[in-house]
């Protein structure tokens, strides 16, 4: 039969006949198509639809039967023991696959995947729903995986969390039941307790609660519909291509800025289009930092003390967020204004865009003059870099927001305090949940080495280079502060060349180990030692001027300049180069860490004041050396 006389059928097929299809290695992913893409949001997002039983959107299948029409992978970690026979390519639908696949294990290397219960929720009160949570994963300088806690099933209970490949389809009652009995154990009282007949009850009945509720959300997930589209077997090639390309591009729905656009018009008789350009016009830089669009509808929540998500936007009044124009073009160009300050010029380099709506909309309590002026102002930088350097926003992160900016803006504890107050009242303060340091702790030294490429979206990995740039981040070529204007031409290099590492297997993808500079500086880096390779590209008159500019970015000039390798080669280069690079790291971690604690309590360190305090200390570490 041809491709003109079949069309295409679209079947119904659940999460847990998906799995055995590509555990058997029944499926597999055509090469022409991209990689994993998706981020901790999406995949969090996509999760959530599962757990709450909501439709999903078609895949698109291209049945095989005999040869495979394209080259073939398996979906990342899902290699088969023993290679099955392959019955279809994925055409789309890959994203979703592959995030149920690695949830279904948990084998993100850099985060876990929990479920929350808010009936067993002892200490956080994250939400009143059950709902997918994640949790970044770093190691300290032991090894060790921090937090220590998601390891801990009676910790994570405590949490109202349970690590969410126990959903995994197929049979899983023993490993169930093991999680559910270390998680509970704490509460099973001793014989000789007075009170143990009744503390026993409440042991089994939380175990049997904990297990029901396990087992129902494992029925869901398992008979959990994702629906396919197949394309007969006898497909010719660029047909399948075609297909894949108009499912990937042709389609693009209403979004909530064109339904909200309609309702404003529709009440008001006014253009949301036409406010939107003057927005622009009049405040720029607010542009750099994402879609005015989406900022325009999250402020315009706030505003309204609504949530900045899709439910608060619906039912904000249009009309009040008409009256409130003015102060939401304000707040935005005081929003970007402030972010400039503190180092963070664009998108690109924004550690989080939840802060954003956050501080445009307080703003509005914020004068434009007076001494009040930099005590509110004092405040919001305590607020974005809080933001930056703890876990705040990687989850739940618009009911989050919205609960920061009620604080930020309370009259006992946010910015209308500060009117009869004299400075920060850091008792108060600690109720506004980004300040609470026993639930949201800054990163410490070992967290800050473990943050990724700063080039890729990471919270902790961007609010690293934030830091360097707040301190000017001079270009190692012309010595250029960091501005919006100059970062544009600049490129992320790494300080500890990548060919240098990569030949003895060293991993050189570290916020630490970067620095915005010059394109020139960073495309003949090769395999050279750091500092001489800058000495000879950027051709310094002197060791002064090398040390200057690297201390911008806290970077050691003494460390740099004893990192010599080229006379090094085999273990003895690997020995040396893992010493140093690790001595690098937490070198530097420890300087951006002394900024980052000044920083999050709203203070406008010097970069003076941040190398005398490392100077001083590193004296008195050398002193207690030397007395050993």
């Amino acid at each position: 039969m041809s491709i003109m006389q079949q069309s295409s059928k679209a079947q119904d097929r659940t999460l847990g006949v998906w799995f055995q299809a590509i555990q058997q290695g029944q499926v597999k992913l055509p090469r022409f198509q991209r990689y994993e893409a998706w981020d901790r949001g999406r995949i969090t997002s996509f999760l959530n639809t599962i757990i709450n039983n909501l439709p999903v959107g078609v895949t698109l299948a291209l049945d095989v039967a005999g040869d495979e029409k394209f080259i073939s992978r398996y979906i990342v970690s899902a290699d088969p023991a023993v290679p099955g026979t392959v019955t279809q390519h994925l055409l789309d639908g890959q994203q979703r696959l592959t995030a149920f696949w690695r949830a279904m294990h948990n084998n993100y290397e850099d985060e876990d995947y929990f479920i929350y219960l808010p009936e067993f929720d002892q200490k956080w009160n994250l939400s009143e729903e059950i709902e997918v949570y994640c949790q970044s994963r770093w190691p300290n300088k032991e090894g060790a995986c921090r937090p220590v806690w998601a390891d801990r099933p009676s910790k994570c209970l405590e949490r109202g969390l349970f690590p969410i490949d126990l959903l995994c389809p197929g049979d899983k009652a023993t490993e169930v039941d093991k999680w559910v009995n270390k998680a509970t154990l704490h509460l099973e009282p001793n014989e000789d307790d007075p009170e143990a007949l009744k503390k026993y009850k409440v042991y089994t009945a939380t175990k049997e609660k904990l297990k029901q509720e396990i087992n129902t959300l494992r029925e869901r997930v398992t008979h959990f519909n994702l629906p396919y589209l197949s394309l007969p077997s006898n497909t010719p090639k660029d047909v399948a291509l075609q297909v894949f390309i108009n499912m990937n591009t042709n389609s693009k729905p209403l979004s909530l800025y064109d339904i909200i656009v309609a309702e404003v018009e529709s009440v008001a008789g006014k253009s949301l289009h036409d406010l939107e350009e003057h927005l622009v016009s009049k405040c720029p830089k607010a542009a750099r930092f994402g879609d005015v669009r989406n900022l325009i509808l999250a402020t315009s929540a706030l505003l309204q003390e609504k949530t900045p998500n899709n439910k608060g936007m619906v039912e904000m009044d249009k009309q009040v967020l008409l009256d409130n124009w003015e102060k939401l073009e304000h707040g935005l160009e005081r929003m970007a204004n402030l972010l400039e300050s503190q180092g963070v010029f664009d998108e690109a380099r924004l550690p989080t865009s939840n802060v954003l709506a956050v501080v445009a909309a307080a703003y509005e309590l914020v004068p434009e003059h007076g001494d009040f002026v930099a005590k509110a102002e004092k405040l919001l930088r305590a607020y974005l870099w809080s933001s930056f350097f703890t876990d705040r926003y990687e989850n739940s992160a618009a009911s989050r927001a919205y609960a920061d900016f009620i604080g930020v803006k309370d009259k006992h504890r946010g910015i209308k305090a500060f009117l009869s107050m004299p400075d920060f009242d850091e008792k108060a303060l600690s109720e506004v949940p980004v300040f609470n340091r026993r639930e949201h702790e800054l990163a410490d030294v070992d967290a800050l080495m473990a943050a990724g490429w700063p080039k890729k979206k990471g919270i902790e990995a961007r609010g690293i280079l934030a830091v360097s740039n707040y301190f000017g981040a001079h270009d190692f070529a012309d010595s250029k502060p960091a501005s919006y204007e100059s970062i544009q031409n600049r490129e992320y290099h790494h300080i500890f060349p990548d060919a240098l590492l990569s030949e003895v297997g060293i991993d050189s993808y570290y916020a630490l180990n970067c620095a915005l500079i010059t394109w020139k500086t960073n495309r003949i880096i090769g395999r050279k030692d750091p500092l001489d390779y800058l000495k000879e590209r950027v051709q310094w008159a002197d060791e002064l001027a090398v040390s200057n500019r690297l201390k911008t970015h806290l970077v050691s000039f003494d460390l740099l300049s004893n990192a010599h390798y080229q006379s090094l080669e085999g273990e003895a280069l690997k020995t040396k180069l893992e010493e140093d690079f690790r001595r690098f790291m937490r070198d530097r971690a420890k300087l951006v860490h002394k900024a980052v604690v000044r920083l999050a309590s709203g203070e406008q360190p010097s970069l003076d004041s941040i190398w005398t305090v490392y100077s001083d200390e590193s004296a008195v570490i050398i002193q207690q050396e030397a007395s050993n």
